[in-house]
């Protein structure tokens, strides 16, 4: 399912900038549990199985490890649970903040995995070349560096596991001599492959005032409903969050805005707004199964 990856970056790039935004500043538990949701749930639909897998892997011990360390320094909060050895008190407010800062962090690490999905190098360039050509690159490179890096570590571990020299078998000296073998060309490909990249850029003129660009991207129709929705919804969300709406402290007693039509309708806003890529490839999937049918 990429469907969503076919709009026009624009949107891609506004979608992205709002929920990651919002998720990084919106500390309500409704919010924070939109954010996570949509984000693994896009993610899943995006990556399939091996996000379901990563995600498990590191997110929930990383939600584990947070709630429990963040009360050990976080002594604020009414409600006394209990109290530690060294005398501090243990608070319901601290152990429920370290839960929603953890769940915060997972939700923007799961809609950036969405991010380096969708918006590739040639969007970024697309979108920013022209406005700031040079900083676009760095930046471009930036996030194309880590996949291209674990990718090409697989290929010369292995490869030097074919040669005898396995990092995971021998003496402990044995192993961090090829461990050390595998960084020193990892190191070496990291700085040619830079190097190369930036040659090649500025051999085709990359940067330079009036130099055109072949673009395959046409903002449509399509892409118009998407930009006015999504600036509709994002404008709503903000405004609604500006004006209380959103409103939840922790400390030092938990508290949040009472519920009411416009708090409801904000949150919905957010809702629709979390999902509104997850919507459109089910809307398309429909769509492809009702045209099957009908053959």
């Amino acid at each position: 399912m990429n469907e969503f990856k076919g709009y026009h970056p624009i949107v891609n790039f506004i979608y992205f900038i709002f929920v990651i935004g919002f998720s990084c500043f919106f500390m309500h538990p409704v919010c924070l549990g939109i954010s996570l949701a949509s984000g693994f749930v896009y993610s899943v639909m995006l990556k399939g199985k091996k996000a379901v897998k990563t995600n498990l892997l590191y997110m929930l011990p990383m939600l584990v490890v947070m709630a429990l360390i963040n009360p050990a320094f976080n002594h604020e909060g009414v409600t006394v649970i209990a109290y530690l050895p060294s005398g501090n008190p243990l608070t319901a407010e601290s152990i429920s903040y370290g839960f929603c800062a953890a769940a915060m962090i997972a939700g923007v690490i799961c809609h950036f995995s969405c991010y380096n999905e969708v918006m590739t190098s040639d969007k970024f360039i697309y979108l920013f070349g022209k406005i700031i050509p040079a900083m676009s690159l760095i930046i471009s490179m930036t996030l194309r560096f880590v996949p291209k890096f674990a990718s090409q570590l697989k290929v010369v571990t292995n490869a030097q596991r074919c040669m005898g020299r396995d990092v995971s078998k021998g003496s402990v000296i044995s192993r961090a001599k090829h461990g050390l073998n595998i960084l020193s060309i990892m190191t070496t490909w990291s700085l040619e492959n830079a190097i190369e990249t930036a040659d090649s850029m500025k051999s085709r003129g990359y940067g330079i005032p009036g130099r055109t660009a072949f673009s395959i991207f046409t903002f449509d129709k399509r892409d118009k409903k998407a930009l006015v929705t999504m600036l509709l919804l994002g404008i709503y969300t903000l405004a609604g969050s500006l004006a209380g709406g959103m409103y939840f402290s922790y400390f030092p007693a938990m508290k949040a805005a009472e519920v009411s039509p416009f708090g409801i309708s904000v949150f919905l806003a957010y809702l629709s707004l979390c999902s509104y890529p997850i919507i459109i490839e089910l809307w398309e999937v429909r769509k492809w199964k009702a045209l099957r049918s009908k053959m």
